[in-house]
Formats: structure tokens, C-alpha cells, sequence
């Protein structure tokens, strides 16, 4: 199974440790294509890598083309992340977002109201993981 984890790069990265540790969970069902989602210094990399905007852009896009399920943590608000759900559900992919309500970013109305979207409210890894073995042994 490839799948595709999406989370906040420019928008902020308070989350990195929690996104790596997500992606390791993912790896135990298949591979991640973006697991350097869940690496510190991300945009370093890409600009060590010579990537312009333009190469992240269609990079990401053909990841997200290929993947089997496209699970994003939504909690951090990102332009990025947004675009990315966008095309998946037009391409009628199994969709997964998980959402930390203590958060002071409310869940936008799009995500949140849009009935392609399985989204999962969570305290703690342990809760997120439980949706994510679930989501994933349905979208096999």
C-alpha cells in the first residue's frame, strides 16, 4: 500500500515529532512517500536538494497521484495540506485527517463538512493510531 501522510511544513512545524511519529506507524502498512513530512529541517533539505517550488509542487502531486489512502494531521492550518486533500477526494482517494480539538485552530468547515473526508478527533498518539490501524485495514 503507498500512502500518502501530509502535514504543515511552512505553516508551522510545532507538530514534526508528532507527524514522524505517525509515519512510523503508517510504515508498519505499507510505504509512506512523504515521510520526510517528519523530518526537522524539511525545507533544508528540499533547498540542499536544489528543489525549487515548482519540483515540490509536481513531486507532490505524482506522490499523491500514486497513493492507495492519503492521511493528513490537520491541526496546524496549512495552505499546502489544503490543496492536498483538495485533489485527493477530486480523485476519490480514501481520505483520513486527524484533529487535535484542544487546539486553538478550529477545523475548517471544508475539511470538517466535506462527507469524502474520515476525520478522526484525538487526545493522545495512542487514539490516533487506533483510527489509523482501523482506517487502514478498511481501505486494504
Amino acid at each position: 500500500m503507498d500512502i500518502f501522510f501530509s502535514g504543515s511544513i511552512r505553516g508551522g512545524r510545532d507538530d514534526v515529532d508528532l507527524y514522524a511519529a505517525l509515519i512510523d506507524c503508517l510504515e508498519t502498512h505499507g510505504t509512506v512517500l512523504t515521510e520526510h513530512v517528519g523530518t526537522e529541517n524539511v525545507e533544508a533539505v528540499e533547498q540542499e536538494q536544489g528543489l525549487t517550488d515548482g519540483d515540490i509542487h509536481d513531486q507532490d502531486v505524482t506522490w499523491l497521484e500514486q497513493a492507495d489512502v492519503v492521511v493528513a494531521e490537520v491541526t496546524t492550518p496549512s495552505l499546502g495540506v489544503g490543496y492536498e486533500l483538495g485533489r485527493a477526494v477530486a480523485w476519490e482517494k480514501p481520505v483520513h485527517c486527524l484533529y487535535r480539538p484542544d487546539s486553538t485552530h478550529d477545523l475548517s468547515a471544508m475539511i470538517r463538512g466535506n462527507d469524502a473526508v474520515t476525520i478522526t478527533e484525538y487526545d493522545d498518539l495512542e487514539e490516533a493510531e487506533a483510527a489509523l490501524e482501523d482506517f487502514l485495514e478498511r481501505n486494504r
